[in-house]
């Protein structure tokens, strides 16, 4: 017998424990403010630098509604997610401690299938794209001290390359923490990384605004003619509802986040406060990042803020916001990470229970700290994981593309489709009621969205293959 289940039968016997939660797992200590970090840290990513580029693509009007949009169906459907954390009771009812536990509990069958596939490879995809983000976030640095010494017009050709590889070795080691619970620092420290360099970016245009006295942009965005094609202009407005949708994207963590939390209060009515307060600070930030963005460059804005050289000085605070973004996607990779990890190690000891290598941890002994357990199985696969999302994001580092594939992969079926589904099931809602029927417009809408975006992002994928040199930039 294990000693969650020796702690499960204490509390059946004595109550509630002072040491383990009602399922005999050990007390959990989260709260809303800690929550607060962890959503933070997922959503004001790397996504928030492709928001002036977005605005550029639908102008002044569609723009921010769009953003206004997309942050309220995640609002919304991440507060329909949050009561499917337990199963029946939203209090005292069964825990489901993953995203995949939630749908098997709710929806069952061949859905939960189809689900674990989207939701581990949109989390894969996630690790991509972040390493191509802090990667081109180093060349930054690099070309932005070049761009100091030698001039604005200097070359300055940097490759991304060398950086990837950096930013891998960090993340192998950063992936032995074991799990969710022990990288609340991390998330802490990665939340106000996002806030330092989203708040310069904010700065840098709203001074550049300043400076001219102009807000550039206009009503319709990116001039057909003068800098696209009409197929053109299509595409990559599709392409921004995929960027601003990656912007958003967390849900698919929201569940691992919850069942971090302690209680009473519930679990439910903590996670909604917290979303309610994530939600809300990081549409201000990206209302502001985007439209300043827009409002200083216009039909320029560069496909990412600080790295498109829309800005040259000053250089030190460029340097500044991206060592930022870099620690932050450090953090943001192990909290989307950290879910595919525990999936991928439960299922091993699941199918190999009596084999040493994945089951026993080894004590190593770290002066004036706790030992740390290291697992051969954890050590090797995780590695091996991080190793071939660096060599992919190498053959294919396309910021705006990915970014806008992720998001249109991804956002459909894990923000909307089934929380919305989960939703209708734990609550009994009749079939064909009104209620039934306004959550599948907004499911169906939300997936026309999705397809749209999806297209315009390989159409950008297929535009930018033709002129790409492999290990460049």
């Amino acid at each position: 017998m294990t000693m969650a289940d020796k702690a499960h039968q204490v509390f059946e016997v004595y109550g509630e424990s002072k040491c383990f939660d009602d399922d005999g797992r050990i007390k959990r200590t989260g709260s809303v403010w800690t929550a607060s970090a962890h959503i933070i840290t997922a959503v004001i990513g790397s996504g928030v630098l492709s928001l002036a580029w977005a605005t550029a693509q639908l102008g002044w009007v569609a723009g921010p509604t769009v953003l206004f949009l997309f942050s309220f169906v995640t609002y919304y459907t991440s507060s329909l997610l949050s009561d499917c954390y337990r199963t029946g009771d939203p209090v005292t009812g069964k825990r489901n401690y993953t995203y995949m536990d939630a749908v098997r509990a709710n929806l069952g069958g061949f859905q939960v299938k189809i689900c674990g596939a989207i939701q581990y490879a949109n989390l894969f995809g996630v690790a991509i794209g972040y390493t191509i983000a802090s990667s081109i976030s180093m060349v930054a640095v690099n070309r932005s001290n070049c761009f100091h010494k030698q001039g604005h017009h200097a070359a300055c050709n940097v490759s991304s390359t060398p950086y990837m590889i950096m930013f891998g070795v960090m993340e192998i080691i950063f992936s032995q923490i074991p799990d969710f619970d022990q990288i609340s620092w991390l998330s802490i420290v990665a939340a106000v990384m996002s806030f330092t360099y989203s708040t310069i970016g904010l700065g840098l245009g709203v001074s550049q605004v300043a400076e001219t006295g102009k807000i550039e942009g206009s009503l319709t965005g990116i001039s057909i003619g003068t800098e696209v094609t009409e197929m053109q202009k299509i595409w990559r407005s599709f392409q921004a509802l995929g960027a601003i949708a990656f912007a958003y994207s967390y849900s698919l963590i929201l569940i691992e986040i919850q069942d971090t939390l302690k209680s009473p209060p519930a679990e439910a009515k903590t996670m909604k406060r917290a979303t309610l307060i994530s939600v809300a600070v990081t549409t201000v930030f990206y209302m502001l990042c985007g439209c300043f963005g827009y409002a200083a460059f216009g039909d320029q804005s560069p496909g990412n803020l600080l790295t498109g050289f829309g800005f040259y000085n000053p250089y030190w605070l460029l340097d500044i916001a991206n060592v930022a973004i870099v620690v932050h996607l450090v953090g943001a990779y192990q909290v989307y990470c950290q879910p595919l990890f525990a999936f991928v190690e439960k299922t091993a000891t699941e199918w190999y229970p009596d084999s040493k290598i994945i089951t026993k941890e080894i004590h190593v002994p770290i002066p004036g700290f706790k030992p740390f357990k290291l697992n051969l199985f954890r050590l090797v696969w995780r590695t091996i994981f991080v190793i071939i999302t660096t060599v992919i994001s190498m053959l294919m580092p396309f910021f705006n593309d990915v970014v806008g594939i992720l998001g249109a992969f991804g956002f459909w079926p894990l923000t909307v489709y089934f929380p919305v589904e989960m939703y209708i099931v734990q609550k009994r809602i009749t079939k064909w009621s009104g209620r039934w029927i306004c959550l599948q417009i907004l499911s169906g809408a939300c997936l026309v969205i999705s397809i749209a975006a999806a297209a315009g992002s390989f159409a950008g994928v297929v535009s930018d293959l033709k002129v790409y040199r492999p290990f460049q930039t």
